[in-house]
């Protein structure tokens, strides 16, 4: 037999079906297939036990009391679970007044409105803005105030204490909030309460107009101011260190009369115990007054 019919032979047999292999073939793919099918219903399985798990799993930690505000949140503050940080005005206990006109939330603290809390927070005068941030694990609260600036404290005499303070944009803080921390640094002022001449009221204008002449007589004497005595509006006097200033009244002119103090002031220190003060309250004429 030739090359040539050798090769036709050999494709005619592999063009023959061997049944033998056949059914080893087809046993080998539903053999795959099965296991295909296998690994296929392990996954889907394996998948709802996990999807379930964790379903579970939330709702459980959803549940979890550090979600939750204790019932008794808001008998104390400045514990774990409430804190006011930058109150330095303000006391505690008033926040927390405001605090127990609201019920504890039955929601966990993601879930928690604080909107209402805050804008009862800001009626107290001397906060400006309020922001409440939730915690969880364990829930709590942080209250952070933001507290005007007090510029001016009001005292009715030299020794009496300060019956309120006013801020930099002329909110009045009464007495209730006082004393304030002597760490706010302020400047006193000795006024009369009732009457037309009340401090209660006094504009912001006036209270910038007064800071305005604190920082020239401050600059002038160089020496700190004690005390601007404006229980009489027609007859002002600041006290320094070395000696009172009767600025008198309160008018256009009264800056350059402050300027006039240098050429005097170092004078008095020489005959400190015999004057009683400095008169610059006429136009172009300084005295002393003495005892």
């Amino acid at each position: 037999m030739s090359e040539e019919e050798k090769q036709e032979q050999e494709q005619i047999n592999e063009e023959v079906i061997d049944p033998v292999k056949l059914v080893k073939k087809v046993r080998k793919s539903r053999k795959l297939r099965k296991g295909r099918r296998k690994q296929s219903v392990f996954r889907k399985t394996f998948r709802f036990l996990m999807t379930l798990f964790i379903l579970f799993a939330l709702i459980y930690v959803s549940k979890m009391p550090q979600w939750y505000l204790p019932k008794n949140a808001y008998t104390t503050v400045n514990n774990n679970t409430i804190m006011i940080v930058n109150n330095r005005i303000v006391k505690p206990h008033r926040i927390l007044a405001f605090l127990k006109l609201h019920k504890v939330p039955d929601v966990p603290i993601y879930m928690m409105k604080t909107a209402d809390i805050e804008r009862d927070i800001k009626k107290l005068r001397p906060i400006k803005d309020v922001y409440i941030r939730r915690y969880a694990f364990p829930a709590r609260l942080q209250i952070i105030v933001k507290e005007r600036t007090p510029v001016l404290s009001v005292a009715l005499s030299e020794t009496t204490p300060v019956v309120g303070v006013f801020a930099e944009d002329g909110v009045l803080i009464g007495h209730e909030f006082m004393p304030i921390n002597p760490n706010i640094k302020t400047i006193k002022v000795l006024a009369v309460y009732g009457g037309n001449n009340s401090y209660t009221k006094w504009t912001l204008a006036k209270v910038n107009e007064i800071q305005k002449i604190a920082t020239y007589v401050q600059s002038y004497a160089k020496e700190p101011i004690e005390y601007i005595d404006m229980r009489n509006p027609n007859d002002v006097f600041v006290k320094v260190k070395t000696a009172k200033i009767r600025l008198g009244k309160i008018d256009s002119t009264v800056y350059e009369r402050i300027m006039r103090i240098p050429s005097i002031l170092p004078q008095i220190k020489l005959i400190q115990s015999n004057v009683e003060y400095l008169d610059v309250s006429w136009e172009k004429v300084n005295y002393l007054k003495l005892k």
